[in-house]
Protein backbone atom coordinates (compact mmCIF):
# COMPACT_ATOMS: atom_id res chain seq x y z
CA UNK A 1 0.00 0.00 0.00
CA UNK A 2 1.30 3.44 -0.93
CA UNK A 3 2.38 5.65 1.98
CA UNK A 4 1.58 9.34 1.73
CA UNK A 5 4.37 11.61 3.06
CA UNK A 6 3.66 13.28 6.41
CA UNK A 7 4.02 17.04 6.24
CA UNK A 8 4.49 19.00 9.48
CA UNK A 9 1.98 21.75 10.10
CA UNK A 10 2.86 25.09 8.50
CA UNK A 11 5.37 27.15 10.45
CA UNK A 12 4.00 30.52 11.51
CA UNK A 13 5.37 33.55 13.42
CA UNK A 14 4.77 32.87 17.09
CA UNK A 15 5.85 29.24 16.72
CA UNK A 16 8.88 27.93 18.57
CA UNK A 17 12.04 26.91 16.71
CA UNK A 18 14.55 24.66 18.45
CA UNK A 19 18.28 25.12 17.85
CA UNK A 20 20.61 22.21 18.56
CA UNK A 21 23.79 20.76 17.08
CA UNK A 22 23.42 17.09 16.08
CA UNK A 23 26.99 17.31 14.79
CA UNK A 24 29.54 20.12 15.28
CA UNK A 25 29.14 22.82 17.90
CA UNK A 26 30.01 26.48 17.68
CA UNK A 27 33.03 28.29 19.05
CA UNK A 28 35.05 31.46 18.51
CA UNK A 29 33.63 33.92 15.99
CA UNK A 30 30.82 31.49 15.25
CA UNK A 31 29.18 32.23 18.62
CA UNK A 32 28.53 35.87 17.66
CA UNK A 33 27.10 34.71 14.33
CA UNK A 34 24.68 32.32 16.02
CA UNK A 35 23.59 34.99 18.47
CA UNK A 36 22.80 37.25 15.52
CA UNK A 37 20.92 34.47 13.69
CA UNK A 38 18.81 33.65 16.76
CA UNK A 39 17.96 37.34 17.15
CA UNK A 40 17.13 37.49 13.42
CA UNK A 41 14.54 34.72 13.84
CA UNK A 42 13.12 36.33 16.97
CA UNK A 43 12.88 39.61 15.10
CA UNK A 44 10.59 37.88 12.61
CA UNK A 45 8.23 36.79 15.33
CA UNK A 46 9.47 33.27 16.14
CA UNK A 47 10.25 32.01 19.60
CA UNK A 48 13.65 30.33 19.69
CA UNK A 49 14.77 27.69 22.17
CA UNK A 50 18.54 27.23 22.22
CA UNK A 51 19.52 23.77 23.37
CA UNK A 52 22.37 22.67 25.59
CA UNK A 53 24.32 21.37 22.61
CA UNK A 54 25.20 24.40 20.54
CA UNK A 55 28.36 26.04 21.88
CA UNK A 56 31.45 23.86 22.06
CA UNK A 57 34.64 22.96 20.26
CA UNK A 58 35.92 19.66 19.00
CA UNK A 59 34.49 17.29 16.41
CA UNK A 60 31.00 17.28 17.93
CA UNK A 61 29.00 19.44 20.32
CA UNK A 62 28.87 16.68 22.93
CA UNK A 63 28.51 12.92 23.52
CA UNK A 64 26.47 11.13 20.87
CA UNK A 65 23.73 9.89 23.20
CA UNK A 66 23.21 13.32 24.72
CA UNK A 67 23.05 14.99 21.31
CA UNK A 68 20.58 12.31 20.19
CA UNK A 69 18.45 12.82 23.30
CA UNK A 70 18.23 16.57 22.78
CA UNK A 71 17.35 16.19 19.10
CA UNK A 72 14.71 13.57 19.92
CA UNK A 73 13.23 15.77 22.64
CA UNK A 74 12.95 18.78 20.36
CA UNK A 75 11.50 16.81 17.44
CA UNK A 76 8.92 15.10 19.68
CA UNK A 77 7.94 18.23 21.62
CA UNK A 78 4.50 19.43 20.38
CA UNK A 79 5.44 22.98 21.38
CA UNK A 80 8.42 23.03 18.98
CA UNK A 81 7.39 23.41 15.33
CA UNK A 82 10.83 23.33 13.70
CA UNK A 83 14.40 22.32 14.55
CA UNK A 84 17.53 23.70 12.90
CA UNK A 85 21.27 23.12 13.53
CA UNK A 86 23.86 25.90 13.67
CA UNK A 87 25.70 24.32 10.74
CA UNK A 88 26.87 20.91 9.58
CA UNK A 89 29.93 18.99 10.72
CA UNK A 90 31.47 15.59 10.16
CA UNK A 91 29.97 12.71 12.16
CA UNK A 92 26.23 13.07 12.73
CA UNK A 93 26.08 9.42 11.69
CA UNK A 94 27.12 8.56 15.25
CA UNK A 95 23.65 9.41 16.60
CA UNK A 96 21.18 8.07 14.00
CA UNK A 97 20.75 4.74 15.80
CA UNK A 98 20.59 6.51 19.19
CA UNK A 99 17.52 8.59 18.36
CA UNK A 100 14.34 7.34 20.02
CA UNK A 101 12.60 6.24 16.84
CA UNK A 102 9.58 4.87 18.72
CA UNK A 103 9.01 8.24 20.40
CA UNK A 104 9.37 10.03 17.08
CA UNK A 105 6.98 7.62 15.36
CA UNK A 106 4.39 8.40 18.03
CA UNK A 107 4.84 12.17 17.69
CA UNK A 108 3.35 14.59 15.21
CA UNK A 109 5.91 15.42 12.49
CA UNK A 110 8.14 18.43 13.11
CA UNK A 111 10.13 20.33 10.54
CA UNK A 112 13.85 19.57 10.50
CA UNK A 113 15.83 21.87 8.25
CA UNK A 114 19.49 22.06 7.27
CA UNK A 115 22.07 20.60 4.92
CA UNK A 116 25.58 19.18 4.80
CA UNK A 117 26.07 16.72 7.69
CA UNK A 118 22.42 17.14 8.64
CA UNK A 119 21.55 15.13 5.51
CA UNK A 120 22.49 12.18 7.70
CA UNK A 121 19.35 12.85 9.78
CA UNK A 122 17.06 14.38 7.15
CA UNK A 123 17.05 11.25 4.98
CA UNK A 124 16.13 8.68 7.67
CA UNK A 125 13.39 10.92 9.07
CA UNK A 126 11.83 10.86 5.61
CA UNK A 127 12.49 7.25 4.66
CA UNK A 128 11.80 5.66 8.08
CA UNK A 129 9.01 7.87 9.43
CA UNK A 130 7.65 9.43 6.25
CA UNK A 131 8.24 12.93 7.65
CA UNK A 132 8.94 15.63 5.09
CA UNK A 133 12.23 17.40 5.85
CA UNK A 134 13.84 20.50 4.36
CA UNK A 135 17.25 20.45 2.71
CA UNK A 136 17.90 24.17 3.07
CA UNK A 137 19.95 26.69 4.98
CA UNK A 138 21.46 25.94 8.35
CA UNK A 139 21.01 28.57 11.06
CA UNK A 140 24.26 30.31 10.11
CA UNK A 141 22.91 30.93 6.59
CA UNK A 142 19.31 31.74 7.49
CA UNK A 143 19.61 35.58 7.61
CA UNK A 144 21.08 35.84 4.09
CA UNK A 145 18.84 37.66 1.61
CA UNK A 146 17.28 35.38 -1.01
CA UNK A 147 18.15 36.16 -4.65
CA UNK A 148 15.45 36.60 -7.27
CA UNK A 149 14.04 33.26 -8.35
CA UNK A 150 14.70 31.41 -5.10
CA UNK A 151 12.70 31.12 -1.87
CA UNK A 152 13.69 31.09 1.78
CA UNK A 153 13.29 27.82 3.69
CA UNK A 154 10.83 29.66 5.95
CA UNK A 155 8.58 30.08 2.90
CA UNK A 156 8.51 26.34 2.23
CA UNK A 157 7.93 25.50 5.90
CA UNK A 158 5.09 28.00 5.98
CA UNK A 159 2.51 26.38 3.75
CA UNK A 160 1.47 23.77 1.17
CA UNK A 161 2.58 25.63 -1.94
CA UNK A 162 2.89 25.18 -4.79
CA UNK A 163 6.32 26.75 -4.37
CA UNK A 164 7.95 27.81 -7.63
CA UNK A 165 11.69 28.47 -7.78
CA UNK A 166 13.77 29.41 -10.79
CA UNK A 167 17.43 29.39 -11.72
CA UNK A 168 18.96 32.41 -9.95
CA UNK A 169 21.90 32.57 -12.35
CA UNK A 170 24.19 33.39 -9.43
CA UNK A 171 27.24 31.85 -7.81
CA UNK A 172 28.04 33.37 -4.41
CA UNK A 173 30.05 32.84 -1.23
CA UNK A 174 29.70 33.42 2.51
CA UNK A 175 30.98 36.40 4.43
CA UNK A 176 33.40 35.03 7.01
CA UNK A 177 32.23 35.33 10.61
CA UNK A 178 35.40 37.11 11.69
CA UNK A 179 34.78 39.77 9.03
CA UNK A 180 31.11 40.41 9.81
CA UNK A 181 29.04 38.14 12.09
CA UNK A 182 25.91 40.10 11.09
CA UNK A 183 26.19 39.63 7.31
CA UNK A 184 22.93 39.28 5.38
CA UNK A 185 24.15 39.64 1.77
CA UNK A 186 25.99 36.93 -0.15
CA UNK A 187 29.34 37.78 -1.74
CA UNK A 188 28.94 37.70 -5.52
CA UNK A 189 31.38 35.30 -7.20
CA UNK A 190 30.03 34.79 -10.70
CA UNK A 191 27.21 33.37 -12.75
CA UNK A 192 25.93 29.88 -13.48
CA UNK A 193 22.96 28.15 -15.01
CA UNK A 194 21.15 24.82 -14.83
CA UNK A 195 22.00 22.47 -17.69
CA UNK A 196 20.52 19.22 -18.95
CA UNK A 197 23.15 16.58 -19.64
CA UNK A 198 23.48 16.14 -23.37
CA UNK A 199 21.40 19.23 -24.10
CA UNK A 200 17.72 19.33 -24.95
CA UNK A 201 14.86 19.85 -22.55
CA UNK A 202 13.33 18.12 -19.54
CA UNK A 203 9.90 17.98 -17.90
CA UNK A 204 9.62 15.40 -15.10
CA UNK A 205 7.73 14.96 -11.84
CA UNK A 206 8.42 12.90 -8.73
CA UNK A 207 8.98 12.85 -4.97
CA UNK A 208 12.19 14.53 -3.86
CA UNK A 209 14.87 12.75 -1.84
CA UNK A 210 18.60 13.36 -1.50
CA UNK A 211 21.35 15.31 0.19
CA UNK A 212 25.10 15.64 0.59
CA UNK A 213 26.84 12.74 -1.15
CA UNK A 214 29.62 12.38 1.42
CA UNK A 215 27.15 11.89 4.27
CA UNK A 216 24.18 10.03 2.76
CA UNK A 217 26.43 7.50 1.05
CA UNK A 218 27.30 6.12 4.47
CA UNK A 219 23.61 5.40 5.13
CA UNK A 220 23.15 3.29 1.98
CA UNK A 221 22.60 -0.35 2.80
CA UNK A 222 21.52 0.46 6.37
CA UNK A 223 18.01 0.81 7.84
CA UNK A 224 18.62 4.57 7.92
CA UNK A 225 19.11 5.08 4.19
CA UNK A 226 16.80 2.58 2.51
CA UNK A 227 15.62 4.86 -0.27
CA UNK A 228 14.73 1.85 -2.43
CA UNK A 229 12.12 0.60 0.06
CA UNK A 230 10.78 4.12 0.63
CA UNK A 231 10.44 4.71 -3.09
CA UNK A 232 8.65 1.40 -3.63
CA UNK A 233 5.94 2.61 -1.25
CA UNK A 234 5.17 5.71 -3.30
CA UNK A 235 2.60 6.20 -6.03
CA UNK A 236 5.04 8.41 -7.94
CA UNK A 237 8.64 8.02 -9.11
CA UNK A 238 11.38 9.86 -7.26
CA UNK A 239 13.62 12.75 -8.18
CA UNK A 240 16.98 12.23 -6.49
CA UNK A 241 19.20 15.25 -5.79
CA UNK A 242 22.84 15.06 -4.76
CA UNK A 243 25.65 17.50 -4.08
CA UNK A 244 29.34 17.13 -3.22
CA UNK A 245 30.92 19.13 -0.42
CA UNK A 246 34.67 18.70 -0.61
CA UNK A 247 35.68 15.15 -1.45
CA UNK A 248 37.86 14.18 -4.39
CA UNK A 249 36.09 13.13 -7.61
CA UNK A 250 37.28 9.54 -7.19
CA UNK A 251 35.64 9.34 -3.76
CA UNK A 252 32.45 10.93 -5.08
CA UNK A 253 32.42 8.37 -7.87
CA UNK A 254 32.70 5.52 -5.35
CA UNK A 255 29.97 6.99 -3.16
CA UNK A 256 27.57 7.36 -6.07
CA UNK A 257 28.20 3.80 -7.20
CA UNK A 258 27.33 2.73 -3.66
CA UNK A 259 24.06 4.65 -3.81
CA UNK A 260 23.34 3.08 -7.20
CA UNK A 261 23.98 -0.43 -5.92
CA UNK A 262 21.77 0.28 -2.89
CA UNK A 263 18.87 1.13 -5.20
CA UNK A 264 18.73 4.87 -4.66
CA UNK A 265 18.03 5.50 -8.34
CA UNK A 266 15.82 2.47 -9.06
CA UNK A 267 12.59 4.47 -9.23
CA UNK A 268 14.09 7.82 -10.20
CA UNK A 269 12.68 9.94 -13.00
CA UNK A 270 15.70 12.27 -12.93
CA UNK A 271 18.80 13.21 -10.95
CA UNK A 272 19.54 16.79 -9.90
CA UNK A 273 23.18 17.69 -9.19
CA UNK A 274 24.23 20.71 -7.15
CA UNK A 275 27.15 22.97 -7.93
CA UNK A 276 30.37 21.99 -6.24
CA UNK A 277 33.79 23.35 -5.50
CA UNK A 278 35.09 19.87 -4.67
CA UNK A 279 38.36 18.94 -6.43
CA UNK A 280 38.74 16.96 -9.63
CA UNK A 281 41.19 14.12 -10.22
CA UNK A 282 43.66 14.48 -13.11
CA UNK A 283 41.78 11.67 -14.83
CA UNK A 284 38.26 12.27 -13.50
CA UNK A 285 36.23 15.46 -13.08
CA UNK A 286 33.33 15.82 -10.68
CA UNK A 287 30.91 15.63 -13.60
CA UNK A 288 32.61 12.53 -14.93
CA UNK A 289 32.29 10.98 -11.48
CA UNK A 290 28.52 11.42 -11.62
CA UNK A 291 28.33 10.12 -15.18
CA UNK A 292 30.45 7.07 -14.35
CA UNK A 293 27.98 5.99 -11.68
CA UNK A 294 24.64 7.40 -12.84
CA UNK A 295 25.16 7.80 -16.58
CA UNK A 296 24.74 4.07 -17.19
CA UNK A 297 21.18 4.28 -15.81
CA UNK A 298 19.92 6.33 -18.76
CA UNK A 299 18.32 8.89 -16.44
CA UNK A 300 18.02 12.61 -17.19
CA UNK A 301 20.61 14.61 -15.25
CA UNK A 302 20.34 18.32 -14.49
CA UNK A 303 23.60 20.03 -13.52
CA UNK A 304 24.47 23.06 -11.41
CA UNK A 305 21.42 23.63 -9.26
CA UNK A 306 21.81 25.89 -6.22
CA UNK A 307 21.77 23.06 -3.71
CA UNK A 308 24.50 22.38 -1.21
CA UNK A 309 27.88 23.87 -0.52
CA UNK A 310 28.03 26.56 -3.22
CA UNK A 311 25.53 29.29 -2.29
CA UNK A 312 22.98 30.72 -2.79
CA UNK A 313 20.63 27.95 -1.64
CA UNK A 314 17.55 26.51 -3.29
CA UNK A 315 15.61 24.71 -0.53
CA UNK A 316 14.16 21.31 -1.37
CA UNK A 317 11.63 19.33 0.67
CA UNK A 318 12.30 15.62 0.98
CA UNK A 319 8.94 13.99 0.26
CA UNK A 320 7.48 16.91 -1.68
CA UNK A 321 5.96 16.30 -5.09
CA UNK A 322 8.14 18.24 -7.51
CA UNK A 323 8.00 19.11 -11.17
CA UNK A 324 11.26 20.08 -12.86
CA UNK A 325 11.17 21.89 -16.21
CA UNK A 326 14.35 22.86 -18.02
CA UNK A 327 14.27 24.13 -21.60
CA UNK A 328 15.39 27.17 -23.58
CA UNK A 329 12.83 29.43 -21.89
CA UNK A 330 12.34 27.87 -18.45
CA UNK A 331 14.58 26.66 -15.62
CA UNK A 332 12.05 25.91 -12.90
CA UNK A 333 11.21 23.58 -10.05
CA UNK A 334 7.76 23.54 -8.45
CA UNK A 335 7.18 21.80 -5.10
CA UNK A 336 3.84 20.89 -3.58
CA UNK A 337 3.53 19.65 0.00
CA UNK A 338 0.80 17.11 -0.65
Amino acid sequence: MARAPLFPRPLRPGDRIGVTAPSAGVEGDGVARMDFCVDWLRGRGYEVEVGEFLVGGGLTAGPAQQRADELTRMLADPDIACVIPPWGGETAIDLVDLLDWDALAAAEPTWLVGYSDLSTVLVPLTTRLGWATIHGDNLADTPYAVPDGLLHWLDLAGGPGPFVQRDSGLVTDWVRFEQDPRATEWTHVGTGSWQVEGGGSLDVSGRLIGGCIETVANLAGTPYGDVRAWAEGLDEPTIVYVEACEDHAVDICRFLHGLRLAGWFDRAAAVLVGRTGAPDHPDLTQREAVLDAVGRLDLPIVWDLEIGHVPPHLPLVNGALARVVVDDATHEITQTLA
